[in-house]
């Protein structure tokens, strides 16, 4: 097992890699418009298959007891090869290489494709749980994850460069191919290592990684402003974009620089080893286990200062638990919420007459992006100073997510861009906490299948707060190509997905109350 210090970043770089792609699920509202014409099906129909694709996270688990019994490269490569199938025989179809595909023979691809997903995460996870330290993991956790809020961003960026009307081809296309070449490039590296950074050059290595993703955030979020969108070219927005992925990279470059030099310093040292009496070599060797010692004893104290684990729960207790169904209904009212209007964005935006669809999907993509990025800066630059619970900070989330969507009464494009800006930001930071969430409350032992159980209520929200919407949709009249135009398409729907979310921060708030002497005792 390899025990170098680069490799151990190497390895995070690659996993950046890998979640920003592996958002395929996330495209689906800039080409679902399109992709409904093309396949001549009603907007009931069109949402089975927003639902379809979340549906493939309830055998989510299947992948969590792979990564029990297979490589862990094998995991990669299976999930990579499912998404070629699922988005690849639909894209077939849309090009008419193949025609004896019924609707539902579409469903189950999106199944297969949304499925894909999990596998993928699920070694993202286990590498960065394994390559990290107890006292630095919720952060690699967390940065890591922050990219797949990028993932929108990156395809909506490739499409508007290469395509022209026939989006939905396009972004079919590249949901077939791209996480499976990404794969087979990061393979190598994402793998498990040895964990030997020291605790200062640790410190530095994640100060320079979160400078590098702000930037990208921020680069991100102002390129995806139409005012500054329509000022540049979309093969200069994709550089740009690129570039910002290249330079994680420079970490682990210096690290193997840093090590190179001190290798050859060492190697001086030993040639001047005979200006040296036995006496001082000796003192020198003190000195040396001395460091030695306390390099080790600061490990041990960040350790015993980093996040805590309430107890190892296995799947079968933790579903008799109060707490999970707490905090499955939390997550329910909160991030699925969320996710669901941003599956439902691209026909939102259609029924306001707002034609920029892509630009807003960008949007939300970016700030989704800085959204899971907030959690990992507050653990890493507030680490010791105080803590906030879990269900707490999901309290502070959702509250203006519920404000966010009372706001899209208002008919303004501004309340549109918004609002939107919002949810994307709750949405991705709830998300990104929920795995710090799962290992806290039910530990590591079993969290690549514990996890996979809790994010099972994204396609049951999926399916019962999209069927609310497309049926909103349907009684709000429709014009003669079968679209519903004017506020009435999802005012309703605005209202209770609003008055839902209050609803989750309130049992959010009981869930504090509940875990809180966890949190205390950790301080």
């Amino acid at each position: 097992m390899p025990s170098s210090t680069a490799f151990q970043w190497l390895s995070l770089v690659g996993i950046i890699w890998l979640q920003s792609i592996n958002g395929t699920n996330t495209n689906f509202p800039a080409y679902s418009s399109q992709l409904k014409q093309l396949l001549s099906i009603s907007q009931f129909q069109l949402n089975n298959l927003a639902f379809a694709s979340d549906a493939g996270k309830i055998f989510g688990f299947f992948s969590g007891m792979a990564a029990f019994y297979l490589p862990l490269w094998l995991v990669l490569m299976i999930g990579s090869t499912l998404g070629l199938i699922g988005y690849g025989v639909q894209y077939l179809l849309i090009t008419n290489q193949i025609s004896s595909l019924s609707y539902w023979h579409v469903f189950l691809l999106t199944v297969l494709a949304g499925n894909s997903i999990c596998w993928i995460n699920t070694v993202c996870y286990v590498i960065t749980i394994r390559n990290f330290s107890s006292d630095h993991r919720q952060v690699a956790v967390g940065l890591t994850t922050s990219y797949q809020g990028l993932s929108a961003k990156i395809y909506t960026s490739i499409v508007g460069t290469v395509s022209g009307q026939n989006k939905a081809k396009t972004f079919l296309f590249l949901n077939s191919f791209l996480p499976l070449i990404v794969s087979l490039i990061a393979a190598p590296v994402v793998r498990e290592i040895e964990a030997v950074t020291r605790p200062k050059h640790m410190s530095v290595g994640f100060v320079v990684m979160f400078v590098i993703t702000i930037a990208t955030g921020i680069y991100a979020v102002m390129s995806s402003l139409q005012f500054v969108s329509n000022k540049i070219s979309p093969l200069s927005n994709l550089v740009g974009v690129l570039v910002f992925l290249l330079f994680p990279l420079l970490v682990p470059l210096s690290m193997k620089i840093n090590a190179l030099v001190g290798s050859w310093h060492k190697n001086r040292e030993k040639q001047r080893v005979y200006h040296f009496t036995a006496e001082e070599s000796h003192d020198i060797e003190e000195r040396i286990e001395n460091e030695v010692k306390e390099g080790e004893d600061s490990r041990e104290v960040n350790q015993e200062v980093g996040i805590g684990i309430r107890e190892e729960v296995g799947v079968k207790l933790m579903l008799r638990r109060i707490d999970f169904w707490l905090y499955f209904f939390v997550y329910l009212f909160g991030a699925t919420l969320g996710l669901v209007f941003l599956n439902n964005l691209g026909q939102i935006a259609e029924s306001r007459g707002y034609s920029g669809t892509s630009s807003l999907v960008s949007l939300s993509s970016s700030f989704g992006f800085f959204g899971r990025l907030m959690p990992s800066i507050g653990d890493y630059f507030y680490r010791g100073k105080f803590t906030i619970s879990r269900p707490a900070t999901m309290v502070a989330l959702m509250a203006p997510t519920a404000g966010a969507f009372f706001l899209l009464l208002n008919k303004t494009h501004l309340a549109l861009y918004v609002s939107t800006a919002i949810i994307g930001v709750c949405t991705g930071a709830i998300t990104s906490i929920s795995v710090s969430t799962t290992t806290e409350l039910f530990g590591t032992k079993n969290f690549s299948v514990n996890h996979n159980v809790v994010v099972a209520n994204i396609p049951v929200g999926s399916l019962l707060f999209g069927y609310l919407a497309a049926f909103v949709y349907h009684k709000g009249g429709h014009n003669e190509h079968g679209k519903c135009l004017g506020m009435e398409c999802y005012r309703s729907t605005f209202v209770i997905w609003g008055s839902l979310c209050f609803f989750g921060t309130f049992l959010a708030f009981v869930l504090h109350v509940r875990t809180r002497k966890f949190y205390s005792h950790k301080l």
